[in-house]
């Protein structure tokens, strides 16, 4: 458990409990509501995860303050597919989740910072994930392209969307390949009948389609 001091002395990260599931769902969803797509399926992908064999749970982080869950952040094992023929063992994260009225205040980066020395303590090399470079710059995240490995469902592009953060120096060092998001990532996807059944157990909201939506 860490004291985040940089910003109040009753903050706190620590790992999630079963107790905090459906709170963490919750907050998931309500950080995720109508950002990406009208709706969102983020909670549910959190929700199935926790079953994966790839699933972190060391690494299921919540964010505090006087009791109150206001963050949360989940990893998972996945791996580069190299071109020599190797499966290149790594993680990828998120959902990253703060509660709607804490955005903008510099937690998210406190918790990112915070679970990624974890998980480089954890043995993991680099991580893989696609998201704002503008955000997750800010930790030292650069295009994956860079480092020489392909997003695989958009190979023939720099993807300047999908990237990377060594957490070994050197790790990716004469590894070229592609990255393919996890398929637990789908989940909603594949199977939108038990998504939208799930999703009845939450508080109606309004779905809206919104600029900026990937659609």
């Amino acid at each position: 458990m860490e004291k985040l001091d940089k910003i109040a002395e009753n903050y706190t990260i620590r790992t999630e409990q079963p107790r905090d599931f459906k709170i963490v769902e919750n907050l998931t969803r309500e950080a995720f509501w109508n950002v990406y797509r009208p709706g969102c399926t983020e909670h549910y992908v959190l929700h199935c995860y926790r079953s994966e064999p790839d699933f972190v749970p060391e690494l299921s982080l919540v964010l505090e303050v006087d009791g109150e869950i206001i963050g949360h952040v989940m990893y998972a094992w996945s791996h580069i597919d190299a071109d020599d023929g190797r499966k290149i063992r790594m993680m990828t994260f998120g959902p990253i989740s703060i509660r709607p009225d804490y955005k903008r205040k510099g937690y998210g980066k406190i918790l990112l910072d915070y679970s990624m020395r974890l998980a480089a303590e954890m043995g993991a090399g680099c991580l893989l994930i696609c998201g704002n470079i503008a955000f997750y710059g800010k930790s030292g995240f650069v295009a994956a392209s860079s480092k020489g490995i392909r997003y695989a469902d958009d190979p023939d592009s720099d993807a300047p969307y999908f990237l990377c953060k060594e957490l070994q120096e050197g790790f990716l060092d004469g590894i070229t390949g592609s990255y393919r998001d996890p398929e637990p990532y789908f989940v909603a996807m594949r199977n939108p009948e038990a998504f939208e059944k799930y999703d009845k157990e939450f508080p109606q909201k309004e779905k809206l389609v919104l600029p900026g939506q990937l659609g």
